[in-house]
């Protein structure tokens, strides 16, 4: 029996070529060695206000996206989170055993914080309710990027600290961290990683952008006061602008070296360009063939919402018959007489 794989995305912002290096290729990659679950997390979206229509719209986007990127759906579930009603249901109880002080220790919250004049309860539970995706699924193999390590931690953390109090009901996940291309900087400001909520048109590559536009961001992009390649000294733009390359070439190490030696960075960056640009090009064009039929991804995401709803639902049973909540298919019998 295959393990199970869980991973999601926000509903929210530009994909850009740093999702795509760093999560949608590599889900991609591994989708058959799994049972694989790939979740639009839009309950995680609505931590901080979304217009509803444009809500909508993007669930929509992503869901073509991750299937103009290879994800298959005749062999991994892509759904939305919120068609599962048991990842909210979980996410309370969960809720229940997790200190206070675990959650308020998060980076994330902390810098998010910092910035809103006032917080709402959502950001501070997020990364409970990211722990409740996981173990819904009783995922064993979770690929998230570097910046989701800490919450990924906190996952092992609530999973264990339930079996401790409730006997031995989740599967404790591990991580899986892709090698290469995981982690694309910002192309305006390379000490950031890139995101796609930054403002500024020269921050990211979007996965739908056209050339043009292509061209003239990644042109923009930072680099440093050396006026060539340097292996000896790269500052972190032109080694962020080489990682873009490496990870979409597949080039090794000594290709990197040998070819990109001495090259003037307006060279370099229109070969980064150029091999960006290749690589969007037919995903974008299967992204529009997939989105000239209005009702397929739609059906995809029920169906997919269809397939993993029995194994949240039996886990939800599972948690409540634990804990001594009521349930309608065990009542009130104790888990030795209703499992």
């Amino acid at each position: 029996m295959k393990a199970r794989v869980f991973s999601g995305v926000q509903p929210s912002g530009n994909l850009h070529i740093g999702n795509y290096l760093g999560a949608l290729g590599n889900w991609v990659r591994m989708q058959h060695d799994y049972e694989s679950i790939f979740c639009i997390v839009d309950l995680h979206a609505v931590t901080v206000f979304q217009p509803p229509e444009e809500l909508r719209a993007k669930i929509l986007e992503i869901a073509a996206l991750f299937l103009a990127a290879g994800i298959d759906p005749k062999h991994s579930s892509i759904m939305v989170q919120s068609a599962v009603p048991a990842h909210a249901e979980l996410a309370w109880m969960l809720t229940c055993v997790t200190p206070v002080g675990w959650l308020e220790r998060m980076t994330q919250y902390k810098a998010k914080a910092a910035a809103q004049q006032t917080v709402g309860d959502g950001l501070l539970q997020y990364p409970v309710l990211m722990a409740a995706d996981i173990m819904l699924y009783q995922a064993a193999i979770v690929p998230v990027g570097e910046d989701q390590a800490q919450h990924l931690e906190l996952t092992r953390d609530i999973a264990q600290r339930f079996n401790s109090l409730y006997g031995e009901t989740f599967v404790v996940p591990q991580t899986s961290l892709p090698t290469v291309g995981a982690r694309i900087m910002g192309l305006d400001d390379p000490t950031t990683k890139m995101s796609k909520s930054a403002a500024g048109a020269g921050h990211a590559v979007a996965l739908l952008d056209p050339p043009d536009r292509i061209r003239k961001t990644i042109m923009r992009a930072t680099t440093d006061s050396n006026p060539a390649v340097d292996f000896a000294s790269l500052g972190p733009g032109v080694e962020n602008l080489m990682n873009i390359f490496q990870a979409y070439s597949g080039w090794t190490a000594e290709q990197m070296r040998t070819h990109f030696t001495g090259m003037r960075y307006g060279d370099l960056k229109k070969q980064v360009a150029e091999m960006v640009i290749s690589h969007l090009e037919p995903f974008q064009q299967r992204y529009r063939q997939i989105t000239s039929d209005p009702g397929y991804v739609a059906g995809v995401l029920r169906q997919g919402a269809e397939r993993v709803a029995p194994i949240a639902n039996s886990t939800v049973e599972l948690v409540k018959s634990r804990m001594g909540l009521y349930t309608e298919k065990r009542g009130l019998a104790p888990p030795s007489q209703a499992e």
